[in-house]
């Protein structure tokens, strides 16, 4: 009876390892196969080319941890990104995003990546490019989209292309004010949607509430959008059919995620 019982447990063991073995290789395959597919998408990120935080004398640009970590989100995916900003060449970036404080793993990798230096050194030009080569947008925020972005008539165009086309549109922060003046259909694009962004407490807790040009979360709402929010700094992210809008820094890979989602599922 023994050595039959031995016998149970060994075929036992043998079924449950070679089980075991074939999950690991159908996850490796599928997660393998998903990297292949998005090697064939392409997304847009769109990037301030403004530097002055209005009369103050202080800078500004675009923040490091929300362009970084959504690109490494989605580049470790497999998907290829292009870099545009209003007038090409190098963005500046929030000083403030690059201070100690501000830092993490994304933003620690990004200041020792090379190349994605490089790159982001000569963006494209945002007039000069279009919605046809691309599968996605991506704004990422910091405080100088609000001065440049949000009134850019080419930003403008872009946009409402992308959304009228079937594309994905994803802002983090700051980057929904660039969605004051969208509209489609000769409609504010956020009017009737759930949406999120930098909220009137958060720009009151950084000091800059009488600074910025107009208040994101108050521009929104006057434009039609349900705006909804978590606690200051929490991560959090509305996803309204095509626009997925994330309300601050803490939010920027979980927007990427969400674009991610979309892309898969768009094949």
């Amino acid at each position: 009876m023994l050595k039959n019982k031995n016998l149970y447990n060994k075929i036992t063991l043998v079924k449950v390892s070679f089980a075991l073995c074939v999950m690991i290789f159908l996850n490796t395959s599928n997660a393998q196969n998903q990297t292949e597919n998005n090697m064939n998408k392409k997304v847009l990120f769109v990037v301030t080319s403004h530097d002055k935080l209005g009369d103050t004398g202080e800078k500004t640009g675009f923040w490091t941890e929300e362009f970084a970590a959504p690109y490494y989100a989605l580049s470790d995916a497999g998907v290829l990104i292009d870099i545009a900003s209003p007038l090409g060449g190098q963005p500046p970036v929030d000083p403030r995003s690059a201070e100690p404080s501000s830092a993490t793993e994304d933003t620690r990798r990004f200041d020792s990546d090379n190349e994605l230096q490089d790159k982001i050194s000569k963006t494209l030009v945002l007039s000069e490019v279009d919605q046809s080569g691309y599968d996605a947008v991506f704004y990422p925020g910091g405080h100088g989209p609000l001065w440049d972005l949000a009134t850019d008539k080419n930003s403008e165009e872009l946009i409402a292309s992308f959304y009228e086309n079937g594309k994905p549109v994803a802002f983090v922060c700051h980057a929904p004010g660039v969605l004051k003046n969208v509209k489609v259909n000769g409609e504010y694009l956020v009017k009737g949607k759930k949406v999120t962004g930098f909220t009137n407490t958060e720009e009151a807790a950084v000091g800059l509430k009488d600074i910025v040009p107009f208040l994101l979360e108050d521009e929104l709402e006057k434009n039609g959008a349900e705006f909804s929010k978590a606690d200051n700094w929490q991560p959090y992210v509305v996803e309204d059919g095509l626009l997925i809008t994330g309300q601050n820094p803490a939010s920027s890979k979980l927007v990427a995620e969400k674009l991610l989602e979309q892309l898969n599922a768009g094949k």
